[in-house]
């Protein structure tokens, strides 16, 4: 068993597939959520030395997620591990426009899976790890747009806002207990992800910003995957990782 374990939550592709790949290595234990893992990953991870086991779920139905995550946890022998993280990656972005564009189960899926997945997960981990004597760390993939808002992504977000929120005021909680988990729900830039060909392809008459997101692309300024997946693991390695919950990959 890996004396390192990582839960990756939209491990399939874009930063949470970068992410995974960074942490293929001896000694590290993984466990990839999302709704198609890639096989070949597994192949990498024997390679590499680390034990993975890829879940394919829908964080749009994030209940059944929670509890499986909280009974694997439990399963695991705590005093063999030295460090526990949990990264909350998944997000779904709606249709590009304002909120009436979109319909009622579009707009509960994003939640869905872009919220309320993160919090029961998150929920789960420090349930089930609550006694482990190791450092325990969630990282919530947050977004810029969670801290500026901008026409025609309302629900993303509302939902990455929140995430800043909940992790602020988890970071308080955890405060208060012996080897309480720190968190940081951290922007990891902008990066040359499906989201972005989703904003570049948005109708401008109902999505403003468009221009500046063709720019960022032809103007080279899109940070790749596995860049941005060094930049969050380099924060994740700092020795004041928790010390402000709501960061950015960017911060001195």
């Amino acid at each position: 068993m890996g004396k390192k374990v990582f839960i990756v939550t939209g491990a399939s592709r874009g930063l949470g597939a970068a992410i995974v790949e960074r942490l293929l290595a001896p000694g590290h234990r993984l466990l990839c959520i999302a709704r198609n893992n890639p096989a070949a990953m597994r192949g990498r991870a024997e390679e590499n030395g680390a034990a993975l086991e890829q879940w394919n779920l829908d964080l749009g139905q994030p209940l059944e997620a929670a509890a499986r995550l909280e009974g694997w946890l439990r399963a695991l022998d705590a005093g063999a591990i030295d460090e526990a993280t949990l990264f909350n990656n998944a997000a779904l972005l709606t249709r590009i426009g304002p909120v009436d564009a979109c319909d009622d189960a579009e707009l509960s899926a994003s939640l869905r899976v872009s919220l309320e997945a993160p919090m029961l997960l998150t929920a789960a981990f420090l349930r089930a790890t609550q006694s482990w004597k190791a450092p325990r760390r969630v990282v919530n993939i947050s977004s810029g747009l969670g801290r500026r808002a901008m026409a025609g992504t309302a629900p993303y977000c509302a939902a990455k806002a929140g995430m800043d929120h909940f992790s602020r005021a988890v970071a308080l909680d955890e405060a208060t207990r012996p080897n309480g988990a720190r968190i940081v729900s951290l922007a990891p830039g902008v990066i040359d992800t499906d989201m972005q060909v989703q904003l570049r392809a948005a109708d401008a008459s109902g999505f403003p910003d468009r221009a500046t997101f063709v720019g960022l692309k032809t103007g080279g300024q899109l940070t790749s995957s596995f860049d941005a997946a060094d930049r969050v693991l380099a924060y994740l390695g700092r020795a004041d990782f928790g010390s402000n919950p709501v960061g950015d990959v960017r911060d001195a």
